[in-house]
């Protein structure tokens, strides 16, 4: 079993890496990136931005930012949905300029509210379409898979011991064995694509299997893998890139992997963090630079070598032993990211069972 010391030292490491990864972009790039959008209005010298995505993963970023930019950046952290309740709650009298969300849910919700101005055609036309709001309300800035984690000293040959779609782990030699983070944006964000998939009853159905299961509870991604690697879980129920993270700390030995399933299902699901800026915002063009910034090549690069993730622009290497997205975007659903935005419907049912409080 990993020890409490062991899991923060790879937290620090993998903050420290993180940071060190930032610092080491140069001015020029950062530059670069901050200056693509012309400014157009009479912006203060200010960004506040509510982040979605944890401060360990995006704060170096944001110091980037300000240093190139000469901005006084603020950031408010806290979970998708959570940032995404404060802002339906504030309304037009939101402090905050730019949502950054770890999921499309969180987006969505806010957008249904009116309460997301439409970007800029510039920023839209980096990204593909299929990563971004139809509306052009939000873009995509990086993406990830949902994935299951299993631990390979228990499973050694995964292709035919587990389950090749979700529905498999309702069946009762599962009990005790999950990890699960049902208060996660993501999971909330793939329990979204069972309903439109599925439908309410039998993603209620699938819900009501696990918790028959008694699937161990965790607060997020991160303490899922090391549950699964330290033997407390067989399997856990998590985003694609959290287990490099471990990999890159402790080496092949570690014993955790994902399997990719192939079913087409909802647990096959790809989405993207994305960003979207505030209709009531008072500094919109200095939203517009970190924006282009988190597109630049180089902002691209942070994610794809420091955190893990899918790029969303085209030219930018990713971890060689990362599944190609093309194959991953292949077996995903097919689903726009539209059809992820009823988070409320999500989170109502797993109030209703009792899942969340």
């Amino acid at each position: 079993m990993f020890k409490l010391n062991r899991m923060l030292a790879i937290i620090f490491v993998s903050v420290f890496g993180v940071t060190l990864f930032a610092c080491q972009l140069t001015q020029e790039q950062a530059d670069t990136a901050v200056t693509q959008t012309e400014t157009t209005t009479e912006d203060s010298n200010k960004l506040i931005i509510y982040s979605g995505r944890s401060e360990s993963l995006i704060q170096p970023l944001v110091d980037q930012f300000a240093a190139a930019s000469g901005l006084d950046v603020e950031v408010r952290y806290g979970g998708t949905a959570e940032l995404a309740g404060v802002l339906l709650e504030e309304g037009e009298n939101s402090p905050a300029d730019l949502f950054y969300a770890q999921d499309p849910g969180g987006l969505g919700a806010v957008e249904a509210a009116g309460m997301l101005a439409v970007l800029p055609q510039d920023i839209l036309e980096q990204v593909p379409a299929r990563f971004s709001a139809e509306s052009g309300a939000w873009v995509g800035i990086s993406g990830r898979a949902r994935t299951v984690v299993y631990n390979t000293d228990v499973f050694t040959d995964p292709e035919n011991e587990l389950p090749t779609d979700m529905w498999g782990y309702v069946e009762p030699e599962w009990n005790g064995r999950i990890g699960w983070a049902p208060s996660n944006g993501s999971f909330q964000a793939m329990v979204t694509a069972m309903r439109v998939t599925w439908g309410e009853e039998k993603t209620r159905e699938w819900l009501q299997g696990i918790q028959a299961n008694n699937p161990i509870v965790y607060p997020n991604n991160t303490p899922i893998v090391a549950g699964v690697a330290a033997g407390e879980v067989d399997v856990g129920f998590v985003n694609h890139y959290y287990l490099y993270r471990f990999l890159a700390e402790e080496g092949d030995l570690f014993p955790a992997r994902n399997q990719f399933l192939s079913s087409g299902g909802p647990g096959s699901l790809l989405m993207v963090a994305g960003a979207g800026i505030l209709e009531t915002a008072e500094n919109p063009t200095n939203a517009e630079k970190f924006i282009n910034f988190l597109l630049s090549t180089s902002g691209q690069q942070y994610f794809a070598d420091q955190t893990y993730e899918y790029p969303v622009i085209a030219g930018v290497k990713v971890e060689s032993s990362l599944p190609p997205l093309e194959t991953l975007d292949a077996q995903a659903p097919n689903l726009s990211l539209a059809d992820l935005a009823d988070l409320a419907g999500t989170q109502d049912m797993l109030l209703e069972l009792g899942i969340i409080e």
